[in-house]
Parts: C-alpha cells; structure tokens; sequence
C-alpha cells in the first residue's frame, strides 16, 4: 500500500493548463508556427510570403483576401482556404475573450 504525504504536495494554484499565448501577442516566428501547423500545403507555397510581409498575430486575425493577393497569393482556391483558417483562429480567439470577460464578471 502506497500513502502519500499530502504536506509536500505542491499544487498548482490554478490547476489547469497553461493557455498558449494569445494571438494578438504572437510573433512571426508563431505565425509561421501556427501557418505551417494549420496550412502546410500553403505553407510550402506562401510561408515565405507571410516572412517577408512580418506578419504577426495581429495582422494575421485581420487578413483578408484581398491583403492575400497583395501578397502575392493569387490562386482563389488558396486564398479562400487560407482565410478559412484563419477565420478559424479568429473565432476561436473571440470565443477565448468571451469566456474572460464572463469569468472576469463572475468574479468582480
């Protein structure tokens, strides 16, 4: 039998894990992170496009279309995929922020 001595246990405070970074904080070394991860056909193809352009999460939750084509991305079909996944991202990150401001709320 195994007991354990809970007095040299050290809980987490918060015991969840740790949230990643939020996007508006992302570098571009994340971005690239994030494009090869989620895109990475197109990251092959555009990867060095979103370099040269020093897209960080900021600018990358605002991409549209037309900013890919000014790019340099011209293909539709790759455009659209690529606005998809970040429209993704994009909710995904406004979901995140509604859920703080509800927790924040409860506790205030």
């Amino acid at each position: 039998m195994i007991l354990e001595d809970n007095q040299n246990v050290v809980k987490p405070r918060n015991s969840r894990a740790a949230r990643p970074k939020v996007v508006y904080q992302w570098t571009v070394q994340d971005v690239q992170k994030w494009f090869r991860r989620h895109c990475y056909d197109y990251y092959v193809l555009y990867g060095e496009k979103f370099l040269q352009h020093e897209i960080i999460g900021r600018a990358l939750i605002r991409i549209n279309e037309n900013q890919l084509y000014r790019m340099g991305i011209i293909n539709p079909d790759h455009s659209q995929e690529i606005c998809r996944e970040i429209l993704k991202l994009r909710l995904k990150t406004y979901i995140l922020e509604f859920r703080d401001l509800e927790r924040n709320n409860l506790y205030d």
